[in-house]
């Protein structure tokens, strides 16, 4: 078994090469299991080369074994607010391959497939997958296509028309890989290709990917990648812990201002119950005298 370069690091920098397109595509069969082609890399603001920029994302217009045009979307980032980015992507990739004038039904179909790092949600799976379905809330029914918007659009449900997310969380794959998409997983985890791994597209990464293929200058921007990648990481955990500090600390105050306010309501429940007059009780125990009615 060897050690590849990351996953990460190929997208931006090794697979926007149209010779290197073979990994990708072996990687995007594997996950939507259906032959995938890629036509090109879309240039686009998106694919931008900084480090970490705000569009981290790779575009792709790509063909299934149906001849469909595809626009495929892969993210690759950590971002708290990771939902919502994923939302913007694929807002942001339907509307800029559509010309002005063009009918709704030139929308092209987007998958947006995001490879996360870092905790993403709860769950107990590794893959997700997310699509749009319209369901009737007094008889949950599935809202269908009629037969002829089946056969114009050359599909069988609604949500076929609609974006579909993948989130692959590869941190939290920890078992022996069974099956082609583990095979791919345990290398976006690990960077290690298992030498009986022939999942489609491994082969070529096998002979792409290799770190011994690296400059010398390569080789030294991929290790300044990691050592991003871990303070962005230990970044991240440090907010984390000290969002939590924060909360607990802001949770004890409100705790005793909610003890304070309570004895304050006994003290004047008992005044009141002894006759003393409305304004004095206020004056006691800083209530307002609308408060002290309510008791």
């Amino acid at each position: 078994m060897s050690n590849y370069i990351r996953f990460d690091w190929a997208m931006k920098r090794l697979l926007r090469n149209k010779a290197n397109f073979a990994v990708l595509e072996g990687f995007l069969t594997t996950l939507l299991r259906d032959r995938i082609k890629i036509q090109k890399l879309l240039e686009s603001e998106s694919n931008q080369e900084e480090e970490f920029d705000k569009y981290n994302r790779v575009d792709l217009l790509a063909e299934d074994s149906k001849g469909t045009l595809l626009l495929i979307e892969i993210q690759n980032n950590n971002e708290y607010a990771y939902f919502q980015r994923m939302l913007f992507g694929t807002s942001k990739l339907v509307t800029e391959y559509i010309n002005r004038g063009e009918g709704y039904d030139k929308v092209r179909k987007v998958y947006s497939i995001n490879i996360v790092y870092f905790s993403l949600g709860h769950g107990k799976d590794i893959v997700y997958h997310g699509k749009t379905e319209f369901r009737g809330i007094h008889q949950n029914d599935i809202l269908e296509l009629s037969p002829f918007q089946r056969q114009t659009f050359k599909v069988d449900t609604v949500s076929q028309l609609y974006p579909e997310y993948y989130i692959l969380k590869v941190n939290d794959f920890n078992q022996v890989a069974k099956t082609p998409l583990e095979e791919w997983i345990y290398y976006l985890n690990t960077g290690e290709i298992p030498d009986q791994a022939q999942a489609p597209g491994l082969n070529a990464a096998r002979e792409r990917l290799k770190l011994d293929r690296m400059s010398k200058d390569e080789l030294k921007a991929y290790y300044r990648h990691l050592d991003n990648i871990v303070i962005l990481r230990d970044n991240i955990n440090t907010e984390r812990a000290e969002g939590r500090a924060e909360g607990r600390a802001e949770g004890r105050a409100e705790g005793l201002e909610a003890g304070r306010q309570e004895e304050r309501r006994q003290n004047a429940i008992r005044m009141k119950a002894k006759g003393f007059p409305t304004q004095d009780i206020a004056d006691i125990t800083g209530l307002s005298p609308e408060e002290i009615d309510r008791l």
